[in-house]
């Protein structure tokens, strides 16, 4: 077959396929419904695609306030509340190569006051490194970081900022962080507890549940209040050189650790977070999905309405020397415009 005779064979079911769409007929019924079908699988697409790109800058924005909190993996003892850095578990991080930066923590709950101001928060005493584990330092939204060259500064969270009514760089009062005596004897009843008197040097933004959780310290000013042991901690942070292999690091540094440890990724430290996001982005998508079926259904049944309504015109069409596989490719554009 000559280039003039395929050009002519892909041109004559078009013009045909133009023509039905573009000339007025009698029964303007089905080109209605034609054009409303369309223009729901048209909006249908669009509203998909934007909930989605909606929910995946959502997704974004809350992990982003993750890295402000949490580290790639953190490490805690399943037996108490601290344990004893050994040398073997140092050996074993240090043997593992995808971990990048280690840092030492202590929490523990405390009672804190102000004036006449009261609040049940967390002390979390911190190490030099832990700037580098997280990205904390870049979500205060007042004054700096923990100052090293002076002791007993802390940094709090916008939402205990806000209870307490406590700013930064208060030095007519400072904030006392209270940490109820441990032991089962007797306990003087008029100092019931360990006190650390603070100055705060700045306050951090984050999730509302961040926001109200943590008071740091430094970790000396923390190990001090808690009466802990040298290298008695509460737990390691860790950051990783590919934070995407933290599946990987944590199973195996479970399995060389062994069952007095939990190891938590962190997503596992945020599963109710996660579970939440995920959820809402599949019931989204299924939802407008289906919308989108039901509106192809509906282009389905438009298509098929002027098939019986053009019945007699293809009938003409084969008279005049159309073949089936022109006429089908006639209602294929005309499916398709």
């Amino acid at each position: 077959m000559s280039d003039s005779a395929k050009a002519k064979s892909l041109s004559f079911p078009l013009f045909i396929a133009k023509r039905y769409l573009f000339t007025k007929t009698s029964n303007n019924a089905i080109n209605i419904i034609t054009i409303i079908a369309s223009f729901g699988v048209i909006v249908g697409s669009f509203a998909l695609f934007i909930i989605l790109s909606g929910f995946s800058g959502l997704k974004t924005f809350n992990y982003r306030f993750l890295d402000f909190s949490d580290p790639d993996i953190k490490i805690t003892t399943t037996k108490g509340k601290s344990f004893l850095l050994d040398d073997k578990t140092k050996q074993i991080l240090a043997d593992n190569s995808l971990i990048e930066i280690i840092s030492k923590v202590i929490e523990e709950r405390v009672f804190l006051e102000y004036n006449d101001k009261s609040e049940i928060a967390y002390i979390k005493g911190v190490d030099e490194n832990y700037v580098q584990i997280t990205q904390i330092d870049s979500s205060l939204s007042q004054g700096t970081w923990l100052q090293r060259d002076f002791r007993n500064t802390a940094v709090i969270g916008r939402g205990i900022s806000n209870k307490l009514s406590l700013g930064i760089l208060n030095y007519g009062e400072p904030l006392t962080i209270n940490v109820p005596k441990p032991g089962t004897g007797f306990i003087n009843p008029r100092q019931p507890f360990y006190k650390l008197e603070t100055q705060i040097v700045g306050i951090y933004s984050g999730t509302e549940d961040f926001e109200g959780k943590y008071v740091f310290v430094d970790f000396k000013d923390a190990s001090e209040l808690l009466r802990f042991q040298e290298n008695e901690i509460t737990g390691l942070e860790l950051k990783l050189k590919n934070s995407n292999e933290a599946n990987l690091v944590a199973e195996n540094l479970q399995e060389k650790l062994g069952t007095d440890f939990k190891i938590q990724t962190k997503e596992q430290l945020n599963e109710v977070l996660y579970k939440v996001i995920n959820t809402e982005n599949f019931v989204s998508y299924l939802i407008f999905t289906l919308i989108v079926i039901i509106a192809l259904f509906n282009v389905i049944g438009a298509i098929i309405m002027m098939i019986i309504d053009k019945k007699q015109n293809l009938k003409t069409l084969l008279s005049l020397g159309a073949s089936v596989k022109e006429i089908k490719k006639y209602l294929y554009y005309k499916g398709f415009c």
